[in-house]
This record gives structure tokens, C-alpha cells and sequence, in this order.
């Protein structure tokens, strides 16, 4: 147990890289010490480097959210800090891109559910008690544009961004007279491993021009820190991207998809 400052206090999940990272320096960046997990072992260099000449404190946790026992282990590790948590970004999740009926695993379809809707749901019903208890907190809900459209070659990721989107607005009604405010992230396709660990190199989206992450985690912890409802960040493509998904039927949104996500669409 390290000992309390009276620094705020951020847990960050999938912080070893990506959007998790820049999120993570944002709040160290403005004076947040912090707990940071992910499940691979580059969650500790991210710990090294978002400390700030020893003036904020940082603490990794690696642990596999995909299970029970890594949520709970994650959270025995909030509890042991023996402070109040100010801001939590529930930002863990991974994606897997292919036909769903031909081409894709099972196990792999089930870890994405596992990491981004169960886990998401676990670590939320543990941590928001004791902010609503307490009368204030900030929770940040990584969501996703593609949660407003079918995600045609990445039906269960999309499906699980509209899960996320879905909970996050309606905690955030629940909530509205705690003093707890929730946000929802939804940003475009972003400069992140993401799509390579999705095995989607070969599609359109993969291979084009994407969001720079810290831009993205920039503006999501400004509207976090204004309790907004939700933030579509990133660049002026990704908001006028998710201001057309607002008109456009289903049906056309799911084409464009299979456009960008379709394998070998980026060939």
C-alpha cells in the first residue's frame, strides 16, 4: 500500500499503449497520481514514464480482464491504495476483424465480449459504489463511433461498442443527482495497435490514415474533467463521420462498413 497523497487519484484500464497511454499522461500530465493496468508486460514501462521526476505516485497492474479474477485482482489493488478514486477510464478493450460465420474463431469472438462488455460491467459495479457513496467522481466509458453503425467483418467488436454506449449513457441518467459524472469516448479509427492486433492489416480502415491517439485522449479528458455526456474525438473526418451515421439508415451504414472492414479491401 503506498502511502495517500493529496494528489487526485486516476485508475486507467488498457493503459500500456494507445489511447489508454495517452489517457493516462493526460491525467498524470495535470497533476493525477495513478493506477494503470493491462495485461502485458509494457504496463510497467508505462508506469516508469508517466512518472513525473517522482512528484506523482504510479502503480501498474498486470492483470487479464478478460477473466473474473483479473478484475477482482485489479480492484484489490484500488482497494489496497486506500483512497478515493476520482477518475476511472474503463478503456480496455480489443477488437478481431473477418466474416463471422466463415472466418473467425469462437474463443476469440468470447474475449472480446469478455474484455469490453464483461469486464467493463465488473469494474464499474465495483468502483462506482464507493464514488456514489462518497458524492463525487468522474468515469470515463471508452465507447467507439462504430458503436452507431452494424459492424459489418467486425459484428461482435461493433455490437460491443454499442453495449458500452448503451450502459454508459444510461448510468449516466442513474447518476445524474450523485455528483458522479459519466462520459463516453468515441473515437474514429485511431494510430493504435489495435487493428494489427485485430488482424485487420489487409482492409481499408487498417491501411489508411488514422486519428493520433494523443489528440483523441486530449480532448476526451477535457470533456471528462466538463462532465459531458459524450465525445466524439479525434479529427474533423471522424466528427463529421459520426454527425452522418446520425441520418443514415442501418442498412447504408452497414455497406459503408463492409467497405472499410472488408478483408482485403485494403489491398
Amino acid at each position: 500500500m503506498t502511502t495517500p497523497t493529496e494528489r487526485p487519484f486516476a485508475v486507467v484500464t488498457g493503459a500500456s499503449s494507445g489511447i489508454g497511454y495517452e489517457l493516462a499522461r493526460q491525467f498524470a500530465d495535470h497533476g493525477y497520481d495513478l493506477l494503470l493496468a493491462a495485461e502485458d508486460a509494457d504496463i510497467e514501462q508505462a508506469a516508469v514514464d508517466l512518472r513525473r521526476d517522482g512528484q506523482n505516485q504510479v502503480t501498474a497492474v498486470r492483470a487479464d480482464l478478460a477473466t473474473y479474477d483479473g478484475v477482482e485482482k485489479l480492484y484489490a489493488e484500488i482497494a489496497a491504495a486506500g483512497r478515493p478514486v476520482d477518475a476511472v477510464a474503463l478503456n480496455a478493450g480489443r477488437g478481431m476483424g473477418g466474416d463471422f460465420t466463415r472466418e473467425t474463431d469462437l474463443a476469440q469472438e468470447l474475449n472480446i465480449i469478455d474484455v469490453n462488455v464483461t469486464s467493463t460491467v465488473h469494474l464499474a459495479k465495483r468502483v462506482l459504489p464507493d464514488m456514489v457513496a462518497r458524492g463525487e467522481g468522474r468515469v470515463l466509458f471508452t465507447s467507439s463511433i462504430a458503436s452507431m453503425m452494424p459492424g459489418t467483418y467486425q459484428a461482435v467488436y461493433n455490437a460491443s461498442k454499442s453495449f458500452v454506449q448503451s450502459l454508459a449513457e444510461a448510468l449516466r441518467e442513474e447518476l445524474k443527482d450523485t455528483g458522479v459524472t459519466v462520459t463516453s469516448l468515441m473515437p474514429g479509427p485511431t494510430d493504435t495497435n489495435f487493428f494489427h492486433r485485430a488482424e485487420m492489416d489487409d482492409t481499408r480502415v487498417g491501411s489508411s490514415k488514422k486519428d493520433d491517439p494523443a489528440q483523441v485522449a486530449e480532448q476526451a479528458y477535457e470533456a471528462l474533467m466538463k462532465g459531458e455526456e459524450k465525445v466524439v474525438a479525434g479529427s474533423v473526418m471522424t466528427k463529421v463521420q459520426a454527425a452522418a451515421s446520425k441520418v443514415m439508415p442501418d442498412s447504408a451504414k452497414a455497406k459503408m462498413h463492409r467497405k472499410m472492414a472488408e478483408p482485403g479491401s485494403g489491398d
